[in-house]
């Protein structure tokens, strides 16, 4: 299963902030949205990715007010991304490795999308339930 194969099921809601606003106001957002992390999405290029770990580690740890810190202050800018033709091995093993919960989905520097851990399980699961069907009626000799 691809990237784009995903984002076919899930769709391409993408959530995103410029970077000039308050942490807490990118907060709301995320609370609104339901989710854990949004793109920072400037002059219609991906410059930065703000999450609850950011939030976390740079605002909460530090002693920083989210009503005064700038999300460009404390947004991972080295964001990883993936293609839509990659696979769910190369996200799982991406996210592994990375320690990171979402991937944004490029492509000639335009944001698709966005898959998060949740999502590449998700499909992981599905794959193995119908390899598992398949399996199930090989052996026991019926058609699926």
């Amino acid at each position: 299963m691809t990237v784009n194969q995903i984002l076919s099921i899930k769709g391409n809601d993408v959530h995103s902030i410029v970077s000039s606003i308050t942490v807490y106001e990118a907060l709301k957002v995320m609370g609104e949205k339901n989710v854990g992390a949004v793109l920072v999405i400037e002059d219609n290029l991906l410059r930065g990715v703000l999450s609850e770990r950011d939030y976390a580690r740079k605002i909460v740890l530090k002693n920083k007010a989210s009503k005064d810190t700038l999300v460009h202050e404390i947004m991972e800018r080295n964001v990883i991304t993936v293609k839509p033709t990659d696979n769910l091995d190369y996200c799982m093993e991406l996210m592994s490795t990375k320690r990171i919960r979402h991937l944004p989905v490029v492509e000639n520097n335009a944001v698709l999308g966005v898959i998060s851990i949740g999502d590449v399980v998700k499909s992981i699961i599905e794959i193995q339930k119908e390899t598992i069907q398949h399996l199930d009626s090989y052996i026991s000799g019926t058609k699926a």
